[in-house]
């Protein structure tokens, strides 16, 4: 017994489980608007181009979190831009557009002489997380939640049927780019602890794990946030327990409970399609709420 409760005697494994599952909850209110709106992949790409602004703030004596905005905004934008105003789609322009800014942030890297690891950039250091960073994380992440939060039905509406929304007078390039600065906000949040790759799973695995679960979005929003959360306490728990990778730990957990979902799901699960006994998929709006 006292082994199970060694995790807890250390500072900075709670530091660790409280940053897991605070990010763990705005990646997952986030991720149920990705997943509904088909962006995934921007989120894969956002998190890739916010290298350069990371080794730029770094060359420049700035803030780091000051450099991955900007550079997470840009690719953000920039994408926006030229799908508006050209005629190639939005996965291919995503494609080349953070593509080129992760090669541009790798050159940087190799010419600006830094103490930087590119290892904790790609993949996190959650146990390396001080009283300052916790703060902040808090801070920012805390904020992010609460436009989401605030703006959830129009975010929804936008995300589930742009025409719609724009037929009832809600501004949808507004809200376009809203969204896409949030995207941006929440990666740099997480890229201390999770790292810029496993921030990808933390914003797309709740989601999908919700929307298996239940045709209701607001129900929605509580399942991806109860499985992230959860996910980023076991996950560091279970960590310090094998000696294994933080951050791979609650991705990997996050996939885990992705695979029960998918296959027991009541409704949309393998298991229950196979027995003949599935249901057409319901409508997600639901409010109202």
């Amino acid at each position: 017994m006292e082994s199970l409760l060694e995790p807890f005697q250390y500072p900075f494994m709670i530091r660790a489980m409280i940053v897991g599952i605070a990010i763990g909850a705005v990646c997952a209110v986030l991720s149920c608007f990705l997943v509904l709106k088909g962006w995934s992949l921007m989120g894969d790409a956002i998190s890739h181009a916010v290298l350069p602004g990371i080794v730029g703030a770094y060359a420049l004596q700035i803030p780091l979190a000051i450099g991955a905005i900007a550079s997470g905004l840009f690719c953000a934008l920039a994408t926006g831009y030229i799908k508006a105003h050209s005629r190639v789609k939005e996965d291919t322009v995503m494609g080349v557009v953070f593509t080129g800014l992760f090669a541009f942030g790798l050159v940087l890297f190799t010419k600006v002489k830094s103490d930087l690891h590119l290892d904790h950039i790609l993949f996190g250091n959650i146990l390396g997380l001080d009283p300052t960073d916790l703060r902040d994380t808090l801070v920012v992440g805390g904020l992010s939640l609460a436009v989401i939060l605030l703006l959830r039905r129009d975010l929804l509406l936008f995300c589930f049927d742009p025409g719609h929304a724009q037929t009832l007078g809600l501004r949808t390039d507004f809200l376009y780019y809203l969204l896409l600065s949030l995207l941006a906000v929440t990666i740099v949040v997480s890229l201390k602890a999770v790292g810029i790759i496993l921030v990808v799973a933390m914003l797309v695995t709740p989601g999908c794990i919700a929307y298996l679960l239940t045709d209701r979005f607001n129900r929605m929003l509580w399942i991806a946030t109860g499985s992230a959360v959860f996910s980023s306490f076991f996950g560091v728990y279970l960590s310090f327990l094998i000696n294994a990778a933080t951050s791979s730990c609650i991705v990997l957990t996050q996939a885990l409970i992705f695979l029960a979902a998918l296959a027991f799901a009541p409704r949309h699960g393998l298991l229950r399609r196979r027995k003949g006994l599935g249901a057409e998929p319901a409508s997600i709006p639901d409010s109202g709420s």
